[in-house]
């Protein structure tokens, strides 16, 4: 997919990467399983996630919106 680019996370300032992270933790669908885990804990392990690359930020040029997707959905992406 050509319209999608990496973002580095340590570009991003880290109150602008928290605010993303924290949108992706609470998108509708988003689930933990059984039990209740804190926001602040959430964003604390995607963004660790993050930095260990089983997650990927991204900049969608047509949308022109920014995701965060599975290091395999990544992956895939690039392989297309």
């Amino acid at each position: 997919m050509d319209n999608l680019i990496e973002i580095p996370w340590d570009a991003l300032a880290e109150d602008i990467l928290n605010a993303l992270v924290e949108e992706f933790v609470t998108r509708e669908g988003t689930d933990y399983g059984q039990q209740e885990v804190a926001l602040e804990r959430k964003v604390a392990q995607v963004v660790n996630g993050i930095r260990r690359k089983d997650y990927v930020i991204v900049f969608d040029t047509e949308a022109e919106s920014t995701h965060i997707l599975t290091g395999q959905q990544w992956r895939e992406a690039v392989r297309q």
